[in-house]
């Protein structure tokens, strides 16, 4: 009986059968023909769909397996590198070694592209791609679950409640454990949600799921299993920075965001298309632990992520249009950090014309997006 049936990743018999329906999923269509001509999709939907469905048929002809399907998005993968990055480096992969399985924990900036990057590195660096775990909350519409799971995602079902909740919570730290004992890598966040504010925190409560598998043993033996490497990835243009500026001024207001049906879709979409300058992955040392207590763990996944961290001009000219506004005390800290990355005149314009382009009541919260990675990696090294 295949206990993870309902979360795990489509298999290589399943494949062909979800492409199929795949291509008589109108809503999927449509979504295809609104990213590619939004305009021509409201006019002529019919038309389009005929057009997409006769596109993907001959792009994915060939595709009757996980393999393929993953050569099939590494092509749209390096489209996507070259139009929207001014440059996507690596580093510390040289740590990982061949054919053992980790788990990576990471930071969290962007729906899709954060794990895809990930992905896309390892790829290229000739390993195995790996499984990723995406939330259920962005699965709201069957054909989104479809296209995760076909490029391997797996499910987190944070909609449960109660037993439930405990339930899904148990199969889900069973799964991570047979992927990395006997199956690939995985990739998770190290909290629920991305960081809209630019700190980057893991969530001790991940720590606590991840050691539901064996209850008998202690934190350090259970994790220990799972080769945890931290991963940072730094982007030197937010894609979804206004976005993220306007959520964060909402619950400022209001003491809380609400979602509408597409706000998930349209920041998955921005952060797929929009520019991201230079995009950094770094890999982490594998966590040795000896340490029980969750909140010790979180912190040195949090130290690595922000060790390796890449700072770009922008977190510098946000930092230091903070420090204008007297929000932060200039210390020797910031201040060396300040003189590591070399600024541009033009780096200084399109910085003043991204942020006069913003709603002042927007403004500063997109400037912590972008300064507080520098500020809080000032407190490490102070």
């Amino acid at each position: 009986m295949d206990r993870f049936a309902d979360i795990r990743p489509y298999r290589d018999s399943e494949v062909g059968m979800v492409i199929s329906r795949l291509l008589e999923d109108e809503g999927f269509l449509d979504t295809v023909a609104r990213f590619n001509w939004p305009r021509l999709s409201t006019y002529l939907p019919a038309v389009l769909r005929l057009v997409i469905k006769k596109r993907l048929r001959q792009q994915t002809r060939a595709v009757d397996s996980v393999p393929s399907m993953q050569a099939v998005i590494a092509k749209y993968m390096e489209k996507i590198v070259n139009e929207t990055t001014t440059s996507l480096t690596h580093s510390g992969i040289e740590r990982l070694t061949a054919g053992r399985n980790y788990l990576f924990i990471s930071n969290h900036r962007d729906i899709v592209m954060d794990p895809a990057l990930v992905n896309y590195v390892l790829y290229c660096a000739g390993h195995d791609t790996l499984q990723i775990a995406i939330g259920d909350n962005l699965l709201k519409r069957s054909f989104v679950s479809d296209l995760m799971r076909l490029n391997r995602s797996f499910i987190v079902k944070r909609s449960a409640k109660g037993r439930e909740l405990l339930s899904s919570l148990q199969l889900l730290s069973e799964y991570i454990h047979d992927c990395i004992s006997n199956e690939s890598s995985v990739w998770i966040a190290q909290s629920e949600g991305r960081a809209k504010d630019g700190i980057d925190r893991t969530d001790p409560a991940l720590l606590k799921m991840l050691v539901m598998a064996d209850r008998k043993e202690s934190l350090s033996e259970v994790l220990g299993r799972l080769n945890i490497v931290p991963v940072s990835i730094s982007y030197g243009l937010d894609a979804c920075d206004l976005l993220k500026a306007e959520e964060l001024f909402q619950v400022e207001v209001t003491g809380s965001y609400e979602k509408d049906e597409d706000t998930d879709m349209r920041s998955i979409v921005r952060g797929v298309l929009g520019q991201k300058g230079k995009v950094h992955v770094a890999f982490g040392e594998e966590l040795k632990l000896s340490n029980d207590d969750p909140h010790s763990v979180a912190k040195m996944i949090d130290d690595q992520i922000l060790k390796g961290y890449d700072l770009s001009p922008n977190n510098v000219l946000a930092t230091e249009k903070i420090l204008e506004l007297k929000l932060v005390e200039r210390n020797k800290a910031i201040e060396e950090l300040l003189g590591t990355v070399p600024i541009q005149i033009q780096d200084r314009l399109d910085f003043e014309a991204r942020i006069n382009a913003v709603p002042d009541n927007l403004r500063l919260g997109l400037l912590k997006n972008y300064a507080n990675p520098l500020l809080e990696i000032s407190q490490l090294e102070a």
